[in-house]
């Protein structure tokens, strides 16, 4: 494999509007995700950047900055065409999609992302996490996968996603992380798909992919990173990402990600 990360971004935010720009401790949100990025050390990271205040931003710090239409509707159709643009000649054949809101991954996702797609039969992978209360099952903002890691295996096939808790009956429940590696191939087939009726009703773009007949593997992980969405959020990030803090030091728990 030789993969890209690809950061989509764009200013547009119910909740928290401009948050890749948000300021975690002198530095936009968006160069804490780019840095993130970069310590997995899996290949080049570069930002679909859906409006020039983050490219500006990107480019003045070093980074590789990609414009794309505003008008996209989502992430996985802006980093496509990022990397249309940043790789004509199609040299990398994976592509790990990013979310531009998650600046205290631990960077040792994006390469666990990537270890499904030795096997032939998958054409997306993803990560999952033990949902760790009744509460979070129950909140719709949290999305559920269907999978089972019988035997210890870290790899398992996902069967369906949903925002209400799955399977029924007792055994671990699992979170979903959004956080997507592609083929380059399944990609470029994915974003040409029509919205199918189950990501409609849903309002998870996965479910295309399931409908469609590729197959997404999810990778069991320790914790879920948590997303910034809103100003608690934000300041839950300053304080994971805080100067000389856990996260520097390589001391962060779960506990604080989850």
């Amino acid at each position: 494999m030789n993969p890209i990360v690809v950061i989509p971004a764009r200013m547009a935010s119910t909740r928290l509007p401009g948050k890749p720009l948000a300021d975690i401790h002198g530095r936009a949100m968006i160069l804490h995700v780019l840095d993130r990025g970069r310590e997995a050390d899996i290949g080049p990271v570069a930002v679909a950047c859906g409006d020039p205040e983050i490219l500006a931003v990107i480019q003045a710090a070093g980074g590789t900055a990609i414009a794309t239409d505003p008008s996209l509707p989502r992430g996985s159709d802006r980093v496509h065409a990022a990397l249309g643009q940043i790789d004509p000649q199609a040299r990398h054949d994976v592509v790990v999609n990013l979310q531009g809101d998650l600046p205290t991954i631990p960077p040792s996702y994006l390469r666990a992302v990537l270890m499904p797609l030795s096997d032939p039969d998958f054409d997306i992978a993803t990560l999952v996490a033990p949902i760790r209360s009744a509460e979070e099952a129950a909140m719709p903002s949290v999305i559920k996968a269907a999978c089972a890691f019988d035997g210890g295996r870290a790899v398992s096939a996902a069967l369906y996603f949903s925002r209400v808790a799955i399977p029924w009956g007792d055994g671990p429940l699992w979170h979903h992380i959004g956080i997507y590696a592609f083929r380059r191939e399944a990609l470029a087939r994915f974003v040409a798909l029509p919205e199918s009726p189950l990501e409609r009703r849903e309002s998870l773009e996965q479910l295309r992919a399931l409908e469609a007949g590729m197959r997404i593997a999810c990778v069991r992980v320790d914790h879920a990173p948590f997303g910034v969405d809103t100003l608690a959020d934000l300041e839950r990030a300053r304080d994971v990402l805080r100067p000389q803090g856990a996260f520097s030091r390589g001391e962060f728990s779960p506990g604080e990600f989850s």
